[in-house]
């Protein structure tokens, strides 16, 4: 899945529609997950009673039991799984409920989640799923493959339905279930995404008694019907999301008997609370400052996990927002749908000073929309083709455009108006504001204005188009299809009323040809060459500058959480990952005949798998836009 606050997009996916991700046999292990946020802290207080009095305060029931308690820097945008784009929201989704398949802790791979076996026709256009027997709904009524048909049918059948995920399906030619333990997907032609369909698998009972998918946000009847490792049993917007484990999840029960996540504006009040021990990790949004990091070191009881990340740091233009009827809305700048001037403000981008002095060198510097860290899709352009920083030729670009100094030295266009653009950015994420700064000193040295329109909500001015440029970001998942897919001409909104999964309106002919040929192809080497083409298309065509691969920068306290895995096992994130492993797994602390070894990242013991799979299926998914991005994130 993927996500969208424009940063998570991620859903993690991270994720859909929008703005924005499989085991038989699974034994032990997972890791911790999710982000930072903000409250003011309580007094100072021994840690475990701190810990349950913030609890208390979030409104806990006052039974007892382990309570594990995640800061988050976003706020829920919806509980629908429909319309989740946010990074926190699809990662909530995960918890709820199961997919049909899942992606090993260990290195990504499909492996079996709600489907413990699947197959495809000769043709590659007929895929079987084997659906799990004995699995339950938490209100007791069997979970069925009649359940997988009726989601999948209703996000091709209802245009709100299909406002997080419906690119997983746009190719779907019909999908039934001959039997309660058999799924049966038809397409219109091979689909290589089908062992990496991050769509929640909702229970039919409920969701057919919603009467507008684009409005129900599974917000008014607690607890929410669910299958997966947690049960949300409360929630309060812009403050928690509680959930309870699910004792009867096949996988087996979650360590913790609760799981609430807490959000918090101020990042630095969530480094805070950590310290005081109100809640157990903390990731930023989504990452820890190099200061707050810093910080957090040399503090007892705390431990830090810097490694690569799985999100790209970018800068988006706004090329012109329209609809797919054609329709423009939105107020843009038009000097921007000018390929000159776009690449004359990235050549004006001094990556390198964002790496050193914004990340204090935990990021890597942006070149394809791939991070590395997914080597098999990760492109960078040629000598010839990179848009270097040069500032002098931003210049000679602006001059070539048209876009020429004034006495004052502003660049105007012919009709005298001063250049001066408008930049969305999270009002969240110190990383944003400190990289605004430096545009507004590389950019007024080319005579161009620059404001900050810095929001807690960046998600409506997007989507209607308000913006010139603006920071944008996605987690991306083990199949690059979504991530690629809020590029395509079909991602615009119906019309400037409707909701679409574009993430910046961009609709290119040659980039969508190129979608439909990776979409199509099983090879993995063939489909790698593909998508890296689409790469360098999106590249050059300038609507988006991917500055940096952000490090993932996140902290938990060991005297609450005995062991967390990453994701992957060696050198990988904790929050954001792709599935539910760190939060089904956590072990606290107390516990008594816990997993040994001295690790603070736990580890994964053991996955067996018996299960098709066809080869080359492993792919890249964007945590979830409006939707993984990590959304946007």
């Amino acid at each position: 899945m993927n996500t969208h606050d424009q940063h998570g997009r991620g859903r993690g996916r991270t994720t859909p529609g929008r703005g924005r991700r499989r085991l038989a046999a699974a034994v032990g292990a997972a890791a911790l997950v999710l982000a930072s946020g903000l409250a003011t802290p309580a007094a100072a207080q021994p840690a475990h009673a701190a810990h349950t009095a913030q609890t208390a305060q979030d409104g806990k029931d006052g039974k007892g039991g382990k309570v594990l308690t995640v800061a988050v820097a976003q706020s829920v945008d919806s509980l629908s799984p429909f319309l989740a784009v946010r990074l926190v929201s699809t990662s909530i989704n995960r918890l709820m409920y199961e997919y049909l398949t899942n992606y090993d802790p260990k290195d990504a791979h499909p492996v079996p989640a709600l489907a413990t076996h699947w197959e495809s026709s000769p043709d590659k256009l007929t895929w079987t799923y084997t659906i799990r027997s004995g699995v339950k709904w938490s209100d007791g009524k069997p979970v069925t493959a009649e359940d997988a048909a009726w989601t999948f049918t209703t996000m091709m059948t209802d245009s709100g339905a299909a406002t997080a995920n419906g690119s997983f399906v746009g190719n779907f030619a019909s999908v039934t279930a001959p039997s309660p333990t058999q799924l049966v997907i038809k397409l219109k032609k091979p689909q290589a995404t089908m062992t990496a369909l991050d769509v929640p698998i909702v229970p039919k009972h409920i969701w057919e008694k919603v009467d507008d998918f684009s409005k129900f946000n599974n917000d008014t009847t607690f607890p929410i019907v669910g299958d997966g490792p947690f049960i949300l049993t409360d929630y309060k917007p812009d403050s928690y999301v509680r959930l309870k484990a699910n004792k009867d999840f096949w996988r087996g029960a979650p360590k913790f008997d609760e799981l609430v996540f807490r959000y918090y504006k101020d990042q630095d009040a969530a480094v805070a609370a950590l310290r005081k021990g109100e809640v157990s990790f903390v990731a930023g949004s989504p990452s820890l400052t190099p200061a707050q990091a810093a910080s957090l070191k040399g503090d007892k009881n705390i431990h830090v996990n810097d490694a690569p990340g799985r999100r790209f740091y970018a800068l988006a233009t706004n090329p012109g927002a329209r609809a797919k009827n054609g329709e423009t809305f939105g107020d843009g700048d038009p000097s921007l749908r000018d390929e000159r001037v776009r690449h004359a403000l990235f050549m004006a981008v001094d990556r390198k000073a964002i790496v050193d002095k914004v990340f204090q060198g935990h990021a890597v510097e942006g070149q394809g929309y791939i991070p590395p860290r997914f080597s098999q899709y990760f492109w960078k352009p040629s000598a010839d083709q990179e848009l270097a920083y040069d500032p002098a030729k931003a210049a000679q670009l602006l001059d070539e455009a048209g876009y020429k100094k004034n006495a004052a030295g502003q660049r105007v266009g012919k009709d005298g108006k001063p250049l001066h653009y408008r930049v969305l950015c999270h009002a969240t994420d110190p990383n944003d504001k400190a990289v605004g700064k430096y545009l507004q000193e590389w950019w007024g040295k080319l005579g161009i204005g620059v404001t900050l329109n810095c929001l807690d909500n960046v998600t409506d001015p997007w989507l209607a188009g308000k913006y010139d440029l603006a920071f944008d970001g996605w987690s991306v998942n083990p199949d690059p299809d979504f991530v690629l897919s809020i590029h395509t001409c079909g991602a615009l909104p119906q019309t400037p009323k409707d909701t679409g999964a574009t993430d910046n309106f961009i609709c290119d002919k040659t980039y969508d040809e190129l979608y439909a040929e990776q979409l199509a192809e099983y090879d993995p080497a063939k489909r790698a060459a593909l998508v890296k083409q689409m790469e360098s298309r999106l590249y050059d065509l300038g609507y988006m500058n991917v500055m940096a691969y952000p490090n993932a920068v996140e902290a938990y306290r060991t005297d609450q959480l005995e062991s967390i895995t990453t994701m992957p096992s060696d050198a990988g994130n904790i929050y954001g990952q792709d599935g539910y492993w760190s939060w089904w797994s956590a072990v606290p602390a107390d516990s008594s005949g816990s997993s040994g070894g001295s690790s603070s990242t736990g580890v994964v013991v053991g996955i067996v798998v018996g299960v098709v799979v066809v080869a080359g299926l492993g792919v890249l998914v964007a945590v979830r836009r409006r939707a993984t991005a990590d959304d946007r994130e």
